[in-house]
């Protein structure tokens, strides 16, 4: 039975590591976390907030994910859509999913994320 996601996997070109944590870390918030030895000799990263974890991994044919994408749920999404603005980062919001404010941003490879915080009724 599956009982939670435990992470999303998206891809990079190799050497790419210094603009994912700069994205990710100085960007998002996240924090960098070690992967194992065996699978940090393949390069990439992985990043977590919270519980929630995404991991970076090396591809030699890399296109980005430009319609695949997690979803990230937040807090504060006025503040946190500025915080990535005011970090350069592009932030496109859609009012396309009834009960949430989202938006979409782009790591520094392209791949596409999306931010989406649930709305309270009043």
């Amino acid at each position: 039975m599956i009982t939670a996601v435990d992470h999303v996997q998206l891809a990079a070109p190799p050497g790419s590591e210094e603009r994912l944590r700069t994205y990710y870390v100085g960007v998002l918030g996240m924090t960098e976390i070690p992967k194992p030895p065996v699978l940090a000799a393949r390069g990439g990263c992985w990043f977590q907030a919270g519980s929630v974890q995404l991991h970076l991994g090396v591809e030699g044919d890399f296109r980005p994910a430009t319609k695949a994408h997690p979803g990230l749920r937040v807090t504060g999404i006025e503040g946190y859509a500025a915080r990535l603005a005011a970090r350069g980062a592009r932030v496109e919001w859609d009012e396309n999913l009834p009960g949430h404010r989202r938006f979409y941003s782009y790591d520094p490879l392209g791949n596409r994320l999306e931010f989406l915080e649930p709305v309270t009724p009043v």
